[in-house]
């Protein structure tokens, strides 16, 4: 039956499989209003050619497919790892950043489109639903949401099946006896596998599941060396090649993989309060969160680089938690972004059977190491050695204070 919402038009996140394929013909079916849809190209390799005529097909009135590759890195994985950001010690975030980004362009085409709501397939279980509606709320408050997901009884794939055998939607059956057992999602960061034998935290992934990178053990016996060109916190080039945001993360995904970079096995807690156990491959954001942080400890004062290392587990929270647009992340940001000024010159990393190592950094205009003050040779005078006296006298003040009154410290 008919919901009698007032809704004429929905715009929906649609990848052109079988849930959204679904979602499609139920909105249409029970808000009796059109669909317009929207797919998002963040550089999964996939080729989305086909995607919109199959919204077509299936009853869209509009379908839109935007490659947003560069507008992905640049505007929300660059500032993210500016940040050195990283989710319970291991989760380098590639789902999770991904999902404003969709919402802002849900949101935008809503607006283009004269629609009254927005719709995507995030299940009731996870942490999707909320990042693409905070921020769909946070962008446009006034937005309607419809969650299929929420509200439907299609709670199986075979319900999902019988759906679209009774509403006679295409389903292509050829590829269903070799079809990855795992929800996969995957962009230019990373891609992600859950479910199937993975729910079993003690069972360890098939060798097969892997997509994007080769065993360690399987890696080449030669080391591969690249060179990170940063200017203000960002890789712009590799090896002296300039390259924009989306092309470097691309090279070094393919450099990491072949060197059995990236490959994380983890149980995180979600937002909505479980705990999911999930494996990701993150080959060029391993890399680039190693060379950042070595870009770093040579440019960056000690007292803003630990400010940055208190912040960041709050600024992942956010993150992951899907407060992108809140004035608390962006207000982080702007401290973040003042603090990588100076964070210029080159890394150079060395990748070997699954290990990321840094050889070398150098800033020529903006390094704060200075070799005649460190030196274990003769400093000419550059440091005070005697300095260190009252140093340390002053800093163990308290500590001799509390010893003289007896206080039982061990």
């Amino acid at each position: 039956m008919a919901k009698t919402s007032g809704l004429s038009k929905i715009v929906l996140s649609y990848s052109g499989g079988l849930d959204t394929t679904a979602i499609l013909k139920w909105l249409q079916e029970t808000y009796e209003c059109e669909v317009v849809t929207f797919t998002a190209d963040l550089g999964d390799g996939d080729d989305y050619s086909p995607v919109r005529q199959k919204a077509l097909n299936s009853g869209a009135v509009e379908a839109f497919v935007d490659d947003v590759r560069e507008e992905f890195v640049r505007d929300f994985v660059y500032p993210m790892f500016r940040c050195n950001t990283i989710y319970e010690g291991e989760y380098l975030l590639g789902t999770s950043i991904a999902r404003p980004l969709i919402a802002k362009r849900l949101v935008e085409i809503a607006a283009e489109t004269n629609a009254d709501a927005i719709s995507h397939g995030a299940t009731g279980k996870g942490n999707d639903q909320v990042r693409f509606e905070l921020g769909a709320y946070a962008l446009k408050p006034d937005i309607k949401v419809v969650a299929p997901w929420r509200e439907w009884d299609l709670t199986s794939r075979e319900s999902l099946l019988a759906f679209c055998e009774k509403h006679q939607i295409p389903v292509d059956r050829k590829h269903e006896g070799s079809k990855s057992p795992y929800s996969m999602d995957a962009n230019l960061l990373h891609i992600s596998y859950e479910g199937g034998i993975l729910e079993d935290p003690n069972a360890e992934p098939e060798e097969a599941m892997w997509l994007w990178s080769v065993a360690p053990e399987a890696a080449p016996d030669a080391a591969t060396y690249v060179e990170l060109t940063y200017v203000r916190g960002d890789v712009v080039a590799i090896d002296g090649v300039a390259m924009t945001p989306a092309t470097v993360l691309t090279h070094l995904n393919k450099v990491g993989g072949a060197n059995g970079i990236g490959r994380v096995d983890i149980v995180e807690n979600r937002y909505v309060g479980m705990k999911a156990r999930g494996c990701y491959e993150t080959p060029g954001g391993t890399i680039l969160m190693k060379g950042h942080r070595a870009m770093e400890s040579i440019t960056l004062d000690r007292e803003l680089g630990h400010l940055k290392d208190e912040l960041m587990p709050r600024y992942a929270k956010l993150i992951y938690n899907g407060y992108w647009w809140s004035p608390e992340r962006l207000a982080l940001q702007a401290l973040i972004d003042a603090s990588q000024t100076y964070v210029n010159g080159t890394v150079r990393l060395k990748l070997y059977k699954g290990n990321v190592m840094v050889v070398g950094r150098d800033s020529a205009s903006d390094s704060l190491y200075d070799s005649k003050i460190v030196t274990f040779e003769d400093d000419a005078g550059a440091y005070n050695q005697q300095d260190a006296s009252g140093f340390i006298r002053l800093n163990a003040l308290r500590l001799r204070v509390e010893a003289t009154k007896g206080r039982k410290l061990g």
